[in-house]
């Protein structure tokens, strides 16, 4: 005796040209203007904050660089929030809150941390560039590429103990936050950010 085919019970199967998943990812990804300008001001001043609690514990401030490298801490967060927010609301759509804490606490840390490094770079590379060789040539691209590889070792190396150990409890605080206001949110319907006509 044969037993009945059980038929699939729920919504059809997506044929595979279909993209409306990656349109509402994207549109979930766009952030309002607030979010990006008070997020970023707020998760830079916590890294300005953990950089300054870093400084004072490891050399009790004592430093010439103190402030330009709380600008440096700061300016990185400040910029890599909004990238950072975009792309976890990308990842974590539609996702569970467990898996939103997750991509929340990756993102921050990979952006903020590239984007400062990257910056860092940028500084590093100015200051020697007075000893590097005319612009464009096969000297100079070689040293701008050993020039930038030494400044993103050595912020690797020094530059992140400036997340430690406040750094931590804010990307915690942070993911959390960002969890708790985001798990499952519905997608912004109009513009790059949510306040923006098309």
């Amino acid at each position: 005796m044969k037993t009945p085919v059980k038929r699939h019970k729920g919504p059809a199967p997506r044929p595979a040209n279909d993209n409306s998943n990656l349109r509402d990812r994207l549109r979930a990804a766009r952030i309002g203007w607030s979010d990006a300008i008070l997020g970023a001001i707020g998760w830079g001043a916590a890294m300005a904050l953990s950089a300054q609690a870093a400084i004072w514990l490891s050399m009790a401030g004592l430093t010439d660089h103190y402030w330009s490298i709380t600008a440096l801490v700061f300016s990185g967060a400040v910029l890599a929030w909004p990238l950072s927010l975009a792309c976890f609301r990308f990842i974590a759509f539609r996702r569970s809150r467990e898996a939103v804490f997750a991509a929340a606490f990756v993102c921050l840390s990979i952006f903020t941390l590239g984007v400062t490094a990257c910056l860092f770079a940028v500084i590093y590379r100015n200051f020697y560039a007075q000893w590097h060789g005319d612009p464009f040539t096969k000297l100079w691209l070689l040293q701008l590429a050993f020039t930038s590889a030494a400044a993103l070792y050595q912020f690797a190396v020094i530059g992140v103990r400036l997340y430690l150990p406040l750094g931590v409890v804010f990307l915690f605080a942070a993911s959390l936050m960002l969890a708790h206001g985001n798990g499952r949110a519905k997608p912004a319907k109009t513009g790059l950010f949510a306040g923006q006509r098309r």
